[in-house]
């Protein structure tokens, strides 16, 4: 367990020891359903549908739901204060929970994975993405785990924030797709098989070629 489930916070209530809390990252708003940076979103959607869970209450500034998946106890959560204050209601959901932060996982797009790959990671940087930043700067940590689903990388000449806003083409939709249902793959792997084998079964090697600029 991490450290800083040791922290005033993070002292679990009884009825939620167990809980994990599941956030995919996105912009609210009608406009915004179907663009790259959304995926975190789709894939919370996919979840709910996959394990009849309703995330439709509106708490904490985002929408959540509680229910099981793969026989843990898990909240999904869908903040609703736009992407770059993502932190504010994930601090709120965790202090109100009393979750620590190993029982949180993040959802989120990445221009720097080909489109469809998926990457588990434990730790690091925001890497440029302004929704990790947030929860960054709010939680005081960047050691929680993450699910990156790959949108590719922005065309030359392209503005990275109207790429990330942009709608997937019809060509793509398929691909995009695919790398939901790896996502929801990857949190089962790390529900059922822990950390180290999800990471193991699901992680692409990116070739030097295609790294490229990260989402803002």
């Amino acid at each position: 367990m991490s450290i800083l489930s040791h922290l005033p916070f993070f002292h679990q209530k009884e009825e939620t020891k167990d809980m994990i809390v599941i956030a995919g990252l996105g912009n609210p708003g009608k406009e915004y359903d179907n663009t790259k940076h959304n995926v975190g979103f789709w894939v919370i959607d996919r979840l709910a549908k996959e394990y009849n869970i309703s995330v439709t209450k509106f708490k904490h500034k985002a929408l959540i739901g509680d229910g099981i998946i793969a026989g843990k106890k898990v909240l999904l959560v869908k903040p609703q204060t736009y992407m770059n204050l993502s932190g504010e209601s994930i601090k709120e959901i965790l202090k109100f929970y009393k979750i620590p932060i190993s029982q949180f996982y993040v959802i989120y797009d990445d221009t720097s994975l080909p489109l469809s790959g998926i990457r588990i990671r434990e730790k690091g940087s925001a890497g440029g993405h302004n929704g990790i930043k947030n929860i960054i700067a709010r939680l005081g940590t960047d050691e929680f785990i993450r699910i990156k689903v790959g949108i590719g990388e922005k065309p030359n000449g392209w503005d990275l924030a109207d790429y990330v806003l942009a709608k997937f083409s019809k060509d793509d939709l398929p691909l995009i797709l695919s790398g939901v249902e790896k996502a929801v793959h990857a949190v089962e792997l790390l529900l059922t098989k822990g950390l180290k084998d999800a990471m193991n079964q699901s992680n692409q090697k990116i070739k030097p070629s295609q790294k490229n600029e990260v989402i803002s």
